[in-house]
């Protein structure tokens, strides 16, 4: 939310959209557009959830990119749908601007938007467990837990 609010802040739609998974967290990213193609902007703090240039001519396309990296500790992918755009201008700026504490109904709502699924059932028992070198990479994370420094 504070990618949309800078955004914003910037003169462009403060837009979401809500990936969600199976067996794994779900994830919001904020959207951008540039010159008719879709980008985000997402923190985690690992790798492949990332940033995406916009390069995207669709929101299906965008949420597909981030599919093969969307896996679980098991390696399972995970990642099923994606929901149309969310605008959070909708919604009361007290809510997810000036009290950050109050966001959670703004997931809810989020939550409630339309999805639309990636994958079929067929698609999903062809899936194949990402390879042990795969899950590993995606435990460097950028900002290592304090507690876990040397």
């Amino acid at each position: 939310m504070l990618a949309a609010c800078a955004l914003w802040i910037h003169g462009e739609p403060p837009l979401l959209m809500y990936l969600s998974a199976v067996r794994d967290f779900d994830h919001a990213i904020t959207l951008f557009r540039r010159q008719g193609c879709w980008g985000a902007i997402s923190k985690t703090n690992h790798a492949p959830l990332r940033y995406r240039d916009p390069v995207y001519r669709g929101l299906r396309e965008l949420a597909m990119s981030y599919f093969h990296e969307y896996t679980n500790r098991r390696g399972q992918k995970t990642l099923r749908s994606y929901s149309r755009t969310f605008d959070l201008r909708r919604v009361d700026p007290k809510l997810w601007v000036t009290n950050p504490e109050n966001c959670w109904g703004v997931v809810e709502r989020l939550l409630d938007t339309r999805h639309y699924r990636l994958i079929n059932a067929r698609q999903e028992r062809g899936l194949r467990v990402s390879g042990p070198f795969v899950r590993k990479s995606f435990d460097l994370p950028q900002y290592p837990h304090p507690h876990k420094r040397a």
